[in-house]
């Protein structure tokens, strides 16, 4: 989260002093549905039809999406060797077998491994938008199309990111959203579906409200009410998440401008070269990407200049997904879907070095953190370390 103030403060006061903190409140004189209105701003903002206000942060948006789309038993879900663990063990959640693929220099999801990697079990593409730079969505949903495939695009890192003038989200068959405290926008935790699919929509809806059965929208429902779990959002949260929409356009502004800087300043410096973007004005600038021959240069560049490197952050690459790899999930072995009679057959094995493209570019790549507000001055003071640190990094 980069902006927070007042404006967060007083809306969140207005829902206090109402006295209705619960989302559902159809008929209650004076409440004030804070997450209903987030959810309809949302779907505009991203150009969905529906949008799903969820607690639980990104990794509830996975699964009500796995959910909205029939994910189960017997199906594989393609997912990157780089992100954070939820996009493979959301796919657990729901009964299915992650496949863990390779990124390409983009850090996001190699349509050529996707292709290699499709089986007549793969049911599902999940694109991660990391770092908040855009996959290469045209080449993936090329795949997905070929092969039937649905795709839920994991944008929890690229809130309000775009593809080739379109917001992520919108373009795959539903898009996941984080508001955790790390994001763009945030609400302390918190997340989203998006979905133009009526079906998906509807089944996430009732998968992430246990008492769906009671609600108004029920006999609107074109599904068989099923029960669900306990997901929903609170009016707290929808009342800080209207006034961070309303800052979000201003931060991805002020990051992209940064980042731009950063590119064109040391455009040509001997010795630095960016990572690929598959869109640049659509990354979201949350950080300036750059990579190097060897580890040994990115750690050396690192060290100067205050980045990091992908490799170092663990939780986000595959090989440190110790649960996964030790197939241990959920709290009672009858639970866990790798012994499901269906999965069975199934592509379940997984080692620390089947995708080693994906290790050796997160140990040659090197992330700086961009700050929105940061003065021109600093920006200047960062580009110049980066033309002193890259001097030093190549002569190792």
């Amino acid at each position: 989260m980069y902006r927070i103030g007042e404006e967060e403060v007083e809306e969140v006061r207005k829902v206090l002093l109402s006295g209705h903190l619960f989302r559902v409140g159809d008929g209650v004189e004076g409440h004030l549905h804070e997450v209903d209105q987030f959810e309809r701003e949302w779907a505009e903002l991203i150009g969905t039809r529906y949008a799903l206000c969820l607690a639980g942060g990104g990794t509830a948006a996975l699964i009500c999406g796995l959910v909205g789309m029939g994910i189960g038993p017997g199906d594989e879900v393609i997912v990157p060797g780089y992100t954070w663990m939820a996009s493979a063990t959301s796919v657990l959640a729901v009964g299915a077998i992650p496949v863990i693929a390779e990124v390409d220099e983009t850090l996001t999801l190699d349509p050529e491994d996707v292709r290699r990697k499709v089986s007549p079990q793969t049911r599902a593409i999940i694109p991660v938008h990391m770092v908040g730079r855009p996959a290469n969505l045209h080449a993936l949903l090329e795949v997905a199309r070929e092969h039937d495939l649905l795709v839920l695009e994991d944008c929890c890192q690229a809130d309000g990111g775009s593809y080739r003038g379109k917001r992520l989200g919108s373009w795959g068959h539903a898009g996941a959203f984080s508001f955790n405290y790390f994001k763009i926008i945030s609400c302390g935790e918190g997340g989203a579906l998006t979905t133009d699919d009526r079906t998906i929509y509807e089944r996430a809806l009732v998968f992430h409200d246990g008492g769906a059965a009671f609600r108004p929208y029920a006999k609107e429902l074109s599904i068989p009410l099923f029960v669900g779990l306990q997901l929903r959002a609170d009016e707290v949260m929808g009342a800080i998440l209207r006034v961070q929409l309303r800052r979000l356009d201003g931060i991805l502004s002020d990051l992209r401008r940064i980042r731009q800087r950063f590119e064109q300043e040391l455009d040509g410096v001997p010795g630095l070269r960016f990572a690929p973007h598959n869109d640049s004005e659509g990354d979201c600038g949350v950080a300036v990407a750059f990579q190097f021959d060897s580890e040994a240069e990115a750690r050396a560049f690192a060290r100067e200049v205050g980045g990091w490197l992908p490799i170092d952050s663990g939780k986000h690459v595959y090989s440190n997904w110790e649960p996964l790899l030790r197939h241990q999930v959920w709290h009672h072995p009858d639970m866990n879907p790798f012994h499901h009679p269906r999965n069975q057959g199934l592509r379940t094995e997984y080692r620390p070095d089947m995708c080693p493209r994906t290790l050796d570019i997160l140990r040659r790549t090197v992330f700086l953190s961009l700050h929105p507000d940061w003065s021109e001055q600093e920006v200047t003071e960062r580009i110049e370390a980066c033309r002193r640190a890259v001097k030093e990094a190549v002569a190792l």
